[in-house]
């Protein structure tokens, strides 16, 4: 079932037979940079603001000491109001890089998974939407992050636990949870499409989110705004349910407006600027993130690098992710790019790299739950052995390791509620580690109450 946008009455109006608006209904000129910028963020978003804190940490050497965990030999101290901006020339920064926290965005949603629906979830909205349909792992981020206004249905991967923690408390108090066997999940696209049908029932119907930008860049060209499904009965104007199809990870190209406003914010004069260089480091699960980071800075010609950590796949998939939401993004924003600022972008905008210490994906190993305790005690920033902490161990080295002039800048990807999960998998880990528990709970407790106390 497509979603497509109804014409208004207008000589100018031209709908092509795909449903999309045709290139002579669209005007010739391409708007600059920042008037596409401006003209892509003038929309509803979830977050209220952009705005986030950018703390610096110190990277200092420890000589002689031993023991377990991966920073054995290196302490870390953290600046919560560095000089940013022009300030940023005349300090002496000494071994250093920046984090954006992101992890502080909400108790729960925050993260990547929060600047991936920032753009997403309000056009949902607009367009009618009451259910949305979305897939992830047991303790998936992505599906916990759904459940804000929408009536949600999560399909967890594999058998559901003896105990529910993390994400997956989340996901069961918010939305409706099913676990799905792994043979049915390996077939993604088919089991949404089932299960959205089914949520819609006979009266309802089912779209995806590209089909939803696709008609809201229309509706934004032409004033349009009565949207039909095809395949909705005969007769009927108003239906009981429409079902909006969510992929995995959030991984269309919608997904990467939220980071567009991000790297937009973040360029601001006063916190890291246009003409600095810097060097983002972001783990990689889809890979979404890091492609949305390096798009929006090629476009505002930012000389900022993206050294993307993989985590879950291949470097010539990780590619062809990219390949695929480059090809995305400009063609639903075909008519207002100025394409000659992206010409170098099919060459590749973001720099992948393997994990310091590669594994399958989700394996934690030994030492890496005391880094992320020893990080926590002494920067007050709780990580997750799974994502961020391979993220801050790639900082560390390139910051060591002196590997260019730029200013390393971690991108907190959040996520770390589900250290709850894995300490159910772990159980050998976290029985030995009694005190870096209550070091993290009392660090993520602590975070709570301060989001809760400034009203965030």
């Amino acid at each position: 079932m497509k979603l497509h946008c109804c014409p208004a009455k207008t000589a100018l109006t031209a709908i092509n037979k795909n449903g999309f608006p045709s290139a002579q209904a669209l005007p010739n000129t391409k708007p600059s940079g920042e008037e596409f910028m401006s003209k892509l963020l003038r929309r509803r978003w979830t977050l209220l603001s952009p705005d986030t804190n950018i703390h610096q940490i110190t990277v200092s050497s420890k000589q002689g000491q031993k023991g377990g965990g991966l920073f054995s030999n290196v302490s870390f101290l953290k600046n919560n109001q560095p000089r940013l901006g022009n300030m940023m020339l005349y300090e002496n920064q000494g071994l250093s890089f920046y984090i954006v926290r992101d992890d502080l965005l909400h108790p729960f949603v925050n993260g990547n998974k929060a600047r991936k629906l920032d753009g997403l979830l309000p056009l949902i909205e607009d367009h009618g939407v009451t259910d949305v349909v979305t897939c992830g792992g047991c303790q998936s981020a992505h599906a916990a992050a759904v459940e804000r206004g929408l009536k949600s249905h999560l399909l967890l991967r594999g058998e559901q636990p003896q105990i529910l923690t993390g994400y997956n408390l989340i996901s069961t108090i918010y939305g409706n949870v099913t676990y799905v066997p792994r043979s049915f999940y390996a077939h993604r696209e088919e089991m949404l499409q089932t299960h959205a049908s089914m949520v819609a029932g006979h009266t309802g119907g089912v779209v995806y989110c590209n089909d939803i930008i696709d008609s809201s860049l229309a509706s934004q060209t032409f004033e349009c705004s009565k949207f039909v499904l095809r395949d909705a009965p005969r007769g009927t104007e108003n239906y009981s349910r429409k079902v909006a199809i969510v992929n995995e990870g959030a991984k269309d190209a919608v997904a990467l407006l939220g980071m567009f406003r991000l790297v937009d914010h973040l360029s601001q004069d006063h916190l890291l600027g246009k003409k600095r260089a810097f060097n983002f480091v972001v783990d990689s699960g889809t890979g979404t993130t890091a492609v949305g980071l390096g798009l929006a800075a090629m476009y505002l010609g930012l000389p900022w690098k993206i050294t993307a950590v993989m985590l879950a796949d291949t470097m010539d998939t990780y590619r062809q992710q990219e390949r695929r939401l480059i090809a995305e993004f400009k063609r639903q924003f075909r008519f207002l790019l100025d394409c000659h600022k992206l010409n170098g972008a099919n060459d590749g905008i973001v720099h992948w790299v393997d994990r310091c210490h590669p594994r399958k994906f989700g394996n934690v190993l030994e030492g890496e739950i005391e880094a992320c305790q020893q990080v926590a005690q002494q920067t007050g920033i709780p990580l997750d052995p799974v994502y961020t902490l391979a993220a801050w161990e790639m900082a560390t080295r390139i910051t060591r390791a002196h590997e260019d002039d730029s200013n390393v800048v971690i991108l907190h990807t959040g996520g770390t509620l589900g250290m709850f999960g894995l300490a159910q998998r772990y159980k050998s880990y976290f029985g030995m580690l009694n005190y870096a528990i209550k070091s993290w709970f009392c660090v993520l407790i602590r975070k709570s109450f301060m989001l809760i106390l400034a009203g965030r």
